[in-house]
């Protein structure tokens, strides 16, 4: 397929590809770490087994997938164009008669296929995937994936028993140093305690467990003065397991809900004005942030071609900050539309004009005005301050080495 473009297309492709690829391998990496980490920490409290945290994290894919995707499309496009300027290559390929408009075919028909990408996360994917995970992290919370009793701390069952076990080894199928304080209807309470134990399951009951302990002393305390003591070689003490509610319905939360229930909801007039201001919120919010990856491109050339000779990356810095800004803008208009203070139309495509008009106001300084830069005030500002501070650093580097021959002088 790909021997069918013009070679230019198929050199800018490559230029495209590679660091728009590593970009998203980037961001989404550092992503997930940083979730890891949390991840780790939560289920190691909950007492929760391993490969939970891999499961959680799969389903926070999406949801980050959306948030590299336009970032990825941005850099990717604007390291090719900063390429093709820095090494003069634009220029030659602007002499023969291509303008920015040609040379875009390629970034342009990536950027629809992310587009389109973006479409079926954030619409369809992302929801359902959130659902999952605040799923899983609810069934950790109640016990229902398997989550153990803490080792060195009292768990408290149905309160109606304190169990504690000091050690825990074959990954929880041999207890040791088990202390187990039990109350019963009638007001009697047992203390257990035994030097090791194991949980067996019940084939007539699956609401119950055993704990079969070995080694072990009972003490009865009936009411009377003298308490009951007893030993025992082995002994079963039944343990009712906490019953576990079922988790929610879908839907919760507004971006739990998929295209056709925003519409739905949004646009119904038999439901609640909260629940339709919410989902109209969430429904503009989410539309806006597709949109906007159409100028993507635009903005990555504006921002792509430093002044001549010169080959600073400022572009590079300024356009992680504008697309985080303004991502970062879009939630807050969300926000405060779900709460019905302003109108979503208002409090999401309102940025989005304004941005979108500076976006192609850089793109016309670049591509129509002769020698024109998007951001050549703040290129020139950057120089000089960089000169500045430079000048500073070797004023004292030079006092330093005036001072240092002066000592042994004196």
């Amino acid at each position: 397929m790909l021997k069918f473009l013009p070679s230019i297309d198929r050199y800018i492709l490559r230029l495209v590809v590679f660091p728009m690829l590593g970009v998203f391998a980037l961001a989404a990496s550092l992503l997930l770490l940083d979730k890891m980490l949390r991840l780790f920490d939560f289920v190691a409290v909950e007492g929760g087994p391993i490969y939970v945290v891999f499961k959680m994290l799969g389903a926070l894919i999406p949801e980050y997938a959306s948030l590299a995707i336009p970032l990825g499309c941005l850099l990717g496009i604007l390291l090719a164009f900063r390429k093709l300027a820095v090494s003069s290559e634009l220029d030659v390929l602007r002499a023969v008669g291509m303008g920015y408009g040609r040379l875009l075919r390629v970034p342009y028909f990536i950027t629809l296929v992310l587009v389109a990408v973006n479409v079926a996360l954030v619409f369809y994917i992302q929801p359902i995937s959130r659902y999952y995970y605040e799923q899983m992290e609810y069934e950790l919370r109640s016990g229902a994936l398997g989550a153990s009793i803490k080792v060195g701390e009292f768990t408290t069952l149905q309160d109606r028993m304190a169990l504690r076990i000091e050690e825990s080894e074959d990954e929880g199928r041999r207890l040791k140093g088990i202390f187990a304080r039990v109350a019963n209807e009638k007001g009697q309470v047992l203390s257990i305690s035994a030097r090791e134990g194991a949980f067996m399951a019940t084939s007539d009951s699956p609401d119950t467990i055993i704990l079969r302990l070995t080694d072990g002393t009972i003490v009865q305390d009936t009411g009377s003065r003298t308490p009951r003591v007893l030993s025992f070689t082995r002994h079963d003490l039944p343990i009712d397991l906490p019953r576990i509610e079922e988790f929610r319905e879908r839907g919760d939360a507004e971006r739990e809900y998929i295209l056709p229930e925003l519409l739905s909801i949004g646009w119904s007039d038999t439901e609640p004005i909260e629940a339709r201001a919410a989902s109209q919120a969430s429904f503009n919010f989410r539309l806006v942030e597709i949109v906007m990856m159409l100028l993507m491109p635009l903005l990555a050339v504006a921002l792509a071609i430093p002044p001549k000779r010169s080959t600073s990356a400022l572009g590079v810095f300024l356009s992680i900050i504008m697309v985080v800004s303004y991502h970062k803008v879009n939630q807050y208009g969300e926000d405060i539309a779900s709460l019905g203070r302003v109108d979503p139309i208002l409090a999401l495509w309102g940025p989005f004009v304004a941005f979108a008009a500076l976006i192609l106001w850089m793109y016309w300084r670049v591509a129509y005005v002769p020698g024109g830069q998007a951001i050549g005030a703040l290129e020139t500002a950057t120089t000089k301050a960089g000169k500045a501070i430079k000048k500073l650093f070797k004023r004292r580097h030079s006092r330093q080495i005036i001072a240092a021959e002066a000592a042994p002088a004196e």
